[in-house]
C-alpha cells in the first residue's frame, strides 16, 4: 500500500477483536482513510483493553480473535484498498500472568535462566539481603502478616510445584523442593521419590550463569519434573504422600516463609516497589517489566512476529511507543530501519518547546504530538493571559509560575515513586567517585540529593548520549548543563563542585564501564519522572486553562501567532515531510472538541470570571472545611464547560481521577476514601 495518506486509529479490546475491524473495512474505506491505525495486538494481559500489556510476542491475542482472527482482518482490509500501521510496544512487558513463560522462567530459575538477559534486573542491589533475587512488590500487608494469615499457599501440578497468594501464581524453584520430597520419600517409603529429592537438591545454582551450568540445569530440572509426575501417577501412595507433605506445609506460616526464602524472588508489600523493586518498570507500573531491547537477541525475538508480517506486506508501517524508554533508541531504530527500510516509522516522541526530532533517527517524523500543540495554541486569544492568570491566582491561591509547579511536582514523584531507580543511579555514582580521590568522601546522601536535584531540573525527558560509542551531541550538551546549572541554584548548601563532576561524567569528559552506564541509565530515570511529574502530577494541579494541558503541551505557554505556526508546519515539511499530524489521540487528556471550548475562554476572559464566581458562590454551602481545594474547583468547573453535556457519572469518574493524579488529598497509591 505505501505510505499512509490518512489513519484511523482503532483500539482492540476483547469486545472489539479482528473480525470486527474487518466488518467495518468498507466503512473506513469510504471515509477515504487508507490505512488502519492498530493498537497492540499481540497476546496481552486477560481482559486488556489497549494491548500495551503484551504476554507474548510471538502470537496475535486470542481474546482478538488469534491467528486466524488475524488473517481474516488482513485479508478484508486488503480487499477494501486498506494498508495497515501496527503500534509496537518495544519498551516493557506484562509481568502479571504466568503467561508470560519469559518472566516465569526468571522467576523459576534466577539468574540461570534462560531468559535473564531479556529483563532489565539489577541482581546485585546495594542491600546485600536482595541480592540474586527479584522483589515482587504483591501483598496487600506486611509479608509476616500475611504468612500469619495462611495467604500463601502451595500447590502440585503433575510434577510442578506453584505458590498462590489469592489469584497471583509463582513457581516453586526445582532445586528448593530436595527437602519437601525427602520428607514424602520418608512417609511413602519410595527409594525413587528419595532419589528425585536429592537429583532436586543437586542441580546447578540458580546463580550459576555459565552456559553449561545453565542447559544442564534445563535439562535435567524437565527430566525431574517429568519422572516426578509420572511416578506420583503411577504410584497413587507416592502421590498422596506429596500431597499430604504440602498440606502441612501450608498449615504451618514458618515453614512456607522458609521455602520462600529459597525462591528467587521475593514476595514483599506493594508499598516497597518505590524503594526496593530489582527490576526497571515502565513509569510507575510495577507489572511492566523493561526489556532489554538493545539485545540482539531479545530484539529479534520480540520482533520475529512483526518481521514476517512486514515480509508478507500485511504490514506498511510501524508507530513506536515510547522511544524514550529504551536504552539506546537510536540502535533500535536503525535495527528496525535495516530490516524494514521501505516502511513508514513514526515514534511517538513527546518534544518539549524548542526541542526538536533528533536528525540522526532513521524515521519518518514523531505521532504528532507537537502538531496537536501548535493547533491548540494557535486558537488562543493573546490578550487573554493577564487576565485569565490574574483570576486563576486570585480565585486558588495556587502558583501560576508553571515551571515552578513542575519542579515541585518533579521531586515529588522521585520522592514517591522512583526512589528504586535513583538508589540505582547513587550506586554506580557511588562506584564512580570511589576511583576519584578527590570525590570519593562525598557521602551516598550528597550523591543522592544532587542525582534528584539534576533530573528535577531536566527541561526535556531526556537526551541520547551514546556513551558506548562516545558521542555526544552538542544539543545534549546544552541540556545537561542547563539542568546542572539551575540544580545548582537550587541548593547552595551543596558543594558546586559535585555537580560539576556529574556533568562531567554525563557529558562523557571522564569515562570508563561504570560511566557508560550511569550515563545510560540516567537517560532511562529522567523519561520516566518527566512524564509522571509532568503529565500526571503537574497537569492535575496547575489548571490556568485547562486545553494547554495536553500531551506534549506546555501549560505556561500561551498562544501562537499565525506567523510562527506557518513557520513550525514549514519546518516540518522540511525536516520531516512524512511525519504524522493529528488532533488527537488515546493519550489525549480531553478531545479536540472540548479543548476547542476552552480555548474560547481566552477570548471572553470576562464573562468566564463572572460565571465562576457565581458558581462558586452558589456551591459554597456544599463545601465541608473549604474541601474540595479552590483548585480542583477551577478545574471542576472547566470540564463541565468544556465537556457539556456531561453524565453526573462520568463527571465523577473524572473528578476522582483528577484528585488521585493531583496527589494532594489522596492518591492511587494511598486513596483517602473520606476526601474522595
Amino acid at each position: 500500500m505505501g505510505f499512509p495518506l490518512s489513519t484511523y486509529r482503532i483500539q482492540l479490546q476483547p469486545t472489539f477483536g479482528f473480525d470486527r475491524v474487518a466488518e467495518v473495512a468498507d466503512y473506513l474505506s469510504a471515509l477515504g482513510v487508507t490505512h488502519l491505525y492498530a493498537s497492540p495486538y499481540f497476546q496481552a494481559m486477560p481482559g486488556s483493553t489497549h494491548g500495551y500489556d503484551v504476554l507474548d510476542h510471538r502470537r496475535p491475542n486470542d481474546e482478538l480473535g488469534g491467528r486466524a482472527g488475524h488473517e481474516r482482518m488482513c485479508r478484508s482490509l486488503a480487499a477494501h484498498g486498506l494498508g495497515q500501521i501496527l503500534d509496537v510496544v518495544p519498551n516493557h512487558m506484562s509481568i502479571g500472568s504466568p503467561q508470560n513463560r519469559w518472566w516465569w522462567d526468571v522467576l523459576e530459575n534466577g539468574q540461570a535462566s534462560r531468559y535473564a538477559a531479556y529483563f532489565d534486573v539489577d541482581w546485585h542491589p546495594p542491600e546485600e539481603r536482595l541480592h540474586d533475587t527479584v522483589v515482587l512488590p504483591v501483598l496487600g500487608d506486611h509479608f509476616g502478616r500475611v504468612l500469619e494469615q495462611h495467604e500463601i499457599r502451595m500447590s502440585r501440578q503433575g510434577g510442578a510445584f506453584t505458590f498462590h497468594y489469592h489469584d497471583h501464581s509463582y513457581p516453586v524453584a526445582p532445586r528448593s523442593l530436595n527437602d519437601l520430597l525427602k520428607v514424602a520419600a520418608e512417609r511413602s517409603h519410595s527409594d525413587e521419590l528419595a532419589f528425585l529429592a536429592n537429583a532436586h537438591g543437586g542441580l546447578p545454582v540458580s546463580t550459576a550463569t555459565d552456559r553449561e551450568s545453565v542447559n544442564l540445569r534445563h535439562r535435567d530440572k524437565e527430566v525431574l519434573r517429568q519422572l516426578l509426575e509420572r511416578l506420583c501417577a503411577e504410584q497413587p501412595a507416592v502421590g498422596r504422600a506429596v500431597d499430604d507433605t504440602v498440606a502441612e506445609l501450608n498449615a504451618d506460616p514458618q515453614a512456607v516463609g522458609k521455602l520462600l526464602d529459597r525462591q528467587n524472588y521475593r514476595l514483599t508489600f506493594w508499598r516497597t516497589a518505590g524503594e526496593e523493586l530489582a527490576y526497571r518498570r515502565f513509569f510507575d507500573v510495577s507489572t511492566l517489566a523493561s526489556l532489554r531491547t538493545e539485545d540482539e537477541q531479545v530484539f529479534q525475538d520480540t520482533h520475529a512476529l512483526i518481521f514476517e508480517w512486514i515480509d508478507r506486506g500485511l504490514l506498511d508501517g510501524l508507530r513506536i511507543d515510547h522511544p524514550d524508554g529504551l536504552f539506546d533508541p537510536e540502535q533500535y531504530l536503525s535495527r528496525l530501519h535495516s530490516r524494514a527500510p521501505e516502511k513508514w516509522l513514526v515514534v511517538e516522541k513527546i518534544l518539549e518547546p524548542g526541542e526538536a526530532l533528533p536528525d540522526t533517527w532513521p524515521v519518518h517524523g514523531t505521532t504528532g504530538y507537537d502538531f496537536l500543540n501548535r493547533l491548540g495554541n494557535l486558537q488562543i486569544a493573546p490578550e487573554g493571559e493577564a487576565p485569565l492568570t490574574e483570576f486563576y491566582e486570585q480565585f486558588t491561591g495556587d502558583p501560576t509560575d508553571y515551571l515552578h509547579v513542575v519542579y515541585q511536582t518533579k521531586h515529588q514523584v522521585l520522592r514517591d515513586l522512583f526512589g528504586t531507580d535513583v538508589h540505582r543511579l547513587t550506586s554506580l555514582l557511588v562506584k564512580i567517585c570511589e576511583r576519584h580521590a578527590r570525590y570519593r568522601d562525598f557521602t551516598r546522601r550528597e550523591l543522592r540529593m544532587v542525582l534528584r536535584e539534576i533530573i528535577a531540573c531536566f527541561p526535556v525527558y531526556r537526551t541520547y548520549i551514546r556513551a558506548g560509542r562516545g558521542q555526544a551531541s552538542p544539543l545534549d550538551a546544552e541540556l545537561t548543563e542547563r539542568a546542572v546549572e539551575a540544580a545548582q541554584g537550587h541548593r547552595a548548601d551543596i558543594e558546586p563542585e559535585l555537580f560539576h563532576f556529574v556533568r562531567d561524567v554525563l557529558l562523557l569528559r571522564l569515562t570508563g564501564e561504570i560511566e557508560t552506564e550511569f550515563v545510560m541509565r540516567f537517560q532511562q530515570v529522567t523519561g520516566p519522572v518527566m512524564a509522571k511529574g509532568v503529565e500526571d502530577t503537574a497537569f492535575y494541579n496547575y489548571h490556568r486553562l485547562l486545553a494547554l494541558n495536553e500531551v506534549g503541551g506546555d501549560p505556561g505557554h500561551f498562544g501562537m501567532t499565525v506567523a510562527n505556526f506557518h513557520a513550525a508546519c514549514q519546518a516540518t515539511q522540511e525536516l520531516w515531510p512524512l511525519s504524522m499530524t493529528t488532533t488527537t489521540t488515546h493519550d489525549t487528556k480531553r478531545s479536540e472538541d472540548v479543548r476547542a471550548r476552552l480555548l474560547l475562554l481566552s477570548e471572553i476572559p470576562a464573562r468566564w470570571r463572572a460565571a465562576v464566581e457565581q458558581w462558586s458562590a452558589h456551591n459554597a454551602r456544599h463545601k465541608q472545611e473549604d474541601q474540595p481545594d479552590r483548585n480542583f474547583e477551577y478545574a471542576l468547573y472547566q470540564t463541565l464547560v468544556g465537556a457539556w453535556p456531561l453524565p453526573v457519572e462520568r463527571a465523577q469518574q473524572w473528578a476522582a481521577k483528577a484528585i488521585r493524579e493531583a496527589k494532594r488529598h489522596t492518591s492511587w497509591t494511598e486513596p483517602k476514601s473520606e476526601y474522595e
